[in-house]
């Protein structure tokens, strides 16, 4: 199902079941009833609870944005160290060249193809994907430098290889979610809470207030709509993240 598609369903099915209790809620209110008669401590609880609410969820997209960008940044640094592999390598004779750049591109193949919906489904890496790497690692350090040109390649490529091993370790570390369920408990708790609260408020069928209250309920469903979205950091799809892998590799596609 697409994600637009589940965010449409959600913030309706908010909106929705406000209103229903809106609309229920006003047969049960009498005539005599006078809603200017709120007192205003009430006003002041439901304006404070909004605010510290809502600093809260401004919190929460902020924590889960900066999880998401150190995590593609980990995967941008993988992804451009193997290439820088397979570009500095053009110095050496064709033989290793074209075993280090087969090696690399297996590894990357593997990563974007097989272990990476693996990674998303259950936050960890392959072992495989590991002993890949580790191919490419010994296919450059038992190379021996016989010209000068060789040797003043030989040191950037171990570098990079060990920045790519680096940058595989923290995109392991990553893969899972962000968000404790601590948090996820307090902000579904606190929009059920800031919800309810506008009812303190007695609301009327008035086409003005059903429409604040509907917007105000979708509102809430599309920002914790959106820290869950955010709360993967490599996204919830293979192709949210690989395209800098696919972008320096565009025959592993």
């Amino acid at each position: 199902m697409s994600q637009w598609l589940v965010l449409a369903i959600g913030m309706a099915a908010a909106c929705a079941v406000v209103l229903t209790i809106v609309l229920l809620n006003h047969r049960r209110i009498g005539e005599d009833d006078d809603p200017s008669e709120t007192p205003d401590v009430i006003e002041y609880m439901t304006m404070m609870f909004g605010v510290i609410y809502a600093i809260v969820l401004g919190l929460a997209i902020a924590g889960v944005w900066e999880a998401r960008g150190a995590a593609q940044d980990d995967v941008r640094h993988e992804a451009q160290a193997l290439h820088e592999v397979s570009e500095r390598v053009q110095v050496y004779p064709a033989a290793v060249r074209q075993r280090i750049r087969a090696d690399v591109d297996a590894y990357v193949t593997y990563v974007v193809h097989k272990e990476w919906p693996v990674m998303l489904d259950r936050a960890e890496l392959r072992p495989q994907g590991g002993a890949l790497l580790e191919k490419v690692r010994r296919d450059v350090t038992d190379f021996t430098p016989r010209t000068n040109l060789e040797s003043q390649a030989y040191q950037p490529v171990v570098d990079q290889v060990a920045v790519a091993d680096d940058a595989r370790n923290a995109r392991g570390q990553n893969a899972g979610p962000t968000m404790p369920g601590v948090v996820w408990f307090g902000l579904i708790v606190g929009a059920l809470v800031s919800i309810g609260m506008i009812f303190t408020l007695q609301i009327r069928r008035s086409p003005r207030e059903l429409l604040l209250a509907g917007l105000y309920s979708s509102l809430i469903a599309f920002l914790l709509f959106l820290i869950w979205d955010l709360d993967a950091p490599f996204g919830h799809a293979p192709s949210d993240a690989t395209s800098a892998f696919l972008a320096l590799f565009p025959g592993v596609s």
